[in-house]
């Protein structure tokens, strides 16, 4: 059955910009009112002053924050109908760059702020019968020099959204997991702008992952998943392909072929490029978050 959002209640964590606050935009569009959660309070005052929202305060790995987020929501609202769960970062450089703090920070927020927004969620999603959507990525199918914690969490994100579909089939409760290629937000463009190894890397590669979308386009495609309820959503579609070659994608194969397109060469220009840089993120980039 569809989801109509008109009067529903969406919960949605990194809404303070891009994909979460573009998807708070339209789905208030479509009469859903709206909590939003985040770590800037300026930004997540004004998106929920623009789609008469609610908002809070909070970082994804911190679960007595996130427990006070769904409980200030229920008061407001009486429930939550959907929660998607969208906060993510990205640290810069190789592994063996470091720190390994920002490796361990990406991995925290991407996949641990994930299972924690869920849980928080859950009872009340599950009482209305509603839909979790979980932001993972096209990086969950396909590996790439300089996305090793961003790759690693958004593959455990995928695998966290399945094995929770299968075990609320029977509760009327449905699950889908989202995987975006590269969308036009701050996050992606921090890195383009940071990194020009990386930007020239992401043009070499094949389509469709070297594509780029909007972060309008992304939102849309997000919002009409949560309507059909759908288990998979993939911003563009032509993303279905990749996950279909998974195995291939993968494959040593592959592994010689960016070899042989630079990628060896490509982890040192990217390691010389963060060295320089003199940091692990982003320059808008929340560092501590989302």
């Amino acid at each position: 059955m569809r989801l109509e959002l008109r009067d529903r209640t969406i919960l949605i964590t990194g809404a303070a910009r891009g994909i979460g606050a573009q998807l708070a935009r339209a789905a208030a569009a479509r009469g859903a009112r709206v909590a939003l959660v985040g770590l800037e309070p300026a930004p997540l005052r004004q998106v929920a002053a623009e789609v008469g929202g609610h908002w809070y305060e909070c970082d994804v790995t911190d679960q007595a924050g996130l427990d006070d987020a769904v409980a200030s929501t229920v008061q407001r609202y009486g429930g939550i109908d959907v929660v998607v769960a969208n906060a993510g970062i990205a640290n810069i450089g190789t592994v063996s760059t470091g720190p390994v703090d920002a490796l361990a920070r990406t991995i925290e927020v991407n996949l641990t702020g994930v299972v924690r927004t869920v849980s928080a969620a859950l009872p009340h999603v599950r009482a209305a019968r509603g839909h979790v959507l979980i932001v993972s990525s096209a990086a969950a199918f396909a590996a790439m020099p300089g996305m090793a914690a961003y790759c690693a969490s958004k593959a455990g994100v995928e695998q966290f959204g399945n094995v929770l579909r299968l075990e609320n089939r029977r509760r009327g409760l449905t699950v889908g997991t989202a995987h975006p290629i590269w969308i036009d937000t701050d996050l992606v463009r921090d890195i383009r702008d940071d990194l020009a190894s990386f930007h020239t890397a992401q043009r070499k590669l094949p389509w469709p992952l070297n594509t780029t979308v909007s972060v309008e386009r992304c939102a849309e495609a997000l919002l009409c998943g949560i309507e059909a309820r759908r288990r998979k959503v993939y911003v563009p579609r032509s993303i279905a392909l990749v996950q279909a070659l998974r195995p291939v994608v993968l494959s040593g194969f592959a592994d010689r072929l960016i070899d042989r397109f630079g990628g060896a060469e490509l982890a040192e220009r990217m390691e010389a490029e963060v060295h320089r840089l003199g940091r692990s993120f982003g320059r808008t980039s929340v560092e501590g978050g989302q």
